[in-house]
Parts: C-alpha cells; structure tokens; sequence
C-alpha cells in the first residue's frame, strides 16, 4: 500500500491576536507547490468550493491550506469586527504560518471576495509564484450588493443585521468605511502570473467583474470559463475542473523538484 493524503487541522494566529483554525491537506509524496486558498464572504473553510478544490490539488500533489476568516467557521473573533481590511492580514498571517512551520506559499488562490483578497495580499506575500481567482469580484465593494437594502440602516444607526446565505451576520458602519477607503491599482502591480475563472451564468458576480480583473492585469494572464457553474461550485464536476486546469497552469510557473 502506497503513502495516503492526510489532512490536518491547525492554528495559527492573526496579528490582532486571534486564533485561526485551518485545514492543511498534505499529499502522499513531496508537495509540488504550496497552496493558500481563501473563501468566499461568510463562507468558511469547509464550504464545498474550498474543501473540494482543496482536496483534488492534494490528490494532484499539492499541499493546501484553507483556513476560516476571523469570525468564522472554528476561528475565534467576532465577524461584525472584521472587515476587507482584516481579511487581508488574516491572509497574511496564514502566509506566515505556511512560511515558518512548512514552506513558502508557491500559489494564492481565492473564491469570490477571497480572490479579490488574494489579489489585495499578494504584493505582502511576494514568495509566491502565481496567482488564481475564482468568481472574484474586481473592487472589493462589490460586496455591497449582497446587502444593499440595509445600507441606509447601517448608515443611520451604526449596524445592522442582515441574511447571507441564510445567517444572520451583524455588518458594521466600520465595514463599509474599509471599503471606502480600500486603495485600487494592486491588480496592475501583482508582477506575477494570473488565472482567472469564471462562469458566464454566475448569478452572484458577473463575469463583467472577470473582465475587468483581466484588463487590469499585465501579462502572463489568463481566463478559463466555467461554463454552467454556480458561484459556489455546487457541483463537484466544477470543483474538480478548477483543480485539474488549475494543477496544470501552474506547474509552468513552479521551480521543478530535483
């Protein structure tokens, strides 16, 4: 019997203090490239986008982390604190935690807000070789739309408390204010290769946001249509192609293994 994949759970913690719960999926045989994958809003690392991209890259040889955003999922904090902001530096603490404990993270990969994430850290996380986006949103405020009845409230009494994907979540005057103030123009400055994918019927994202991520960046760049997926991937099918066109874009950009 051949070496398995394992997966491992672990911690780590986020420069405001918090601990950050992950999962590191490990494949049987040396890592082809370290992975750094972040989820989409209010979704976690277990949503079935993550851990099934996540878990086909390590059947393909790589190395994943995923890992919850502060608030969410197993990590500790409180969500309605969070913001773009705090998701960027959770990124760059996970970077951090790949960096010391196993090796450099080789790929940034990130789903709907988490590519737009991903994008915004990668000029902090220089090690890495390449960049891939799934569903991304061009400008992070893009969000706004998930919640956009509730923007006057928010305005007017500090909060309010709003359903996404059937939770409630408390959003904060804070998070939009980060927002607000969020600096653009790091999509034409990544120096390194993009992948983007997106689905010409995403109901959440239109894939005019994959457009402009794509005009925006220098080459080497690419697009990759996910033709008749959802936003979250709910079919495996999906999953599975990101993973394997995934593995094989990125192995042109990896050092090969001696």
């Amino acid at each position: 019997m051949g070496k398995r994949n394992q997966r491992r759970k672990v911690t780590f913690s986020s420069s405001s203090g918090a601990t950050l719960a992950g999962v590191l999926e490990i494949p049987a045989g040396d890592p082809r490239g370290y992975v750094l994958f972040a989820h989409c809003f209010t979704c976690g690392k277990d949503v079935l986008a993550a851990s099934r991209v996540g878990r086909r890259l390590a059947e393909l040889g790589f190395a994943v982390l995923r890992f919850d955003f502060t608030g969410l999922g197993d990590s500790e904090g409180d969500f309605a604190d969070t913001n773009f902001t705090s998701n960027v530096q959770d990124l760059l603490s996970a970077a951090d935690y790949l960096k010391r404990e196993h090796h450099p993270v080789d790929l940034l990969v990130g789903h709907s807000l988490g590519g737009a994430a991903v994008l915004a850290a990668a000029a902090q996380i220089p090690e890495a070789q390449a960049i891939a986006t799934i569903a991304a949103p061009a400008d992070p405020d893009h969000v706004i739309h998930q919640f956009a009845c509730a923007i006057d409230t928010i305005e007017e009494h500090g909060h309010a408390e709003v359903e996404l994907a059937g939770r409630p979540f408390t959003i904060k005057k804070q998070f939009l204010d980060d927002l607000d103030n969020h600096q653009m123009g790091y999509v034409h400055d990544l120096g390194r290769p993009l992948l983007i994918y997106h689905s010409p019927v995403d109901q959440t994202v239109s894939i005019d946001e994959a457009a402009d991520i794509y005009n925006r960046a220098m080459h080497p760049k690419s697009f990759i249509s996910l033709d008749g997926a959802d936003h979250l991937l709910t079919r495996r099918e999906d999953a599975d192609y990101v993973a394997d066109t995934l593995a094989a874009w990125v192995s042109r950009y990896l050092p090969e293994k001696h």
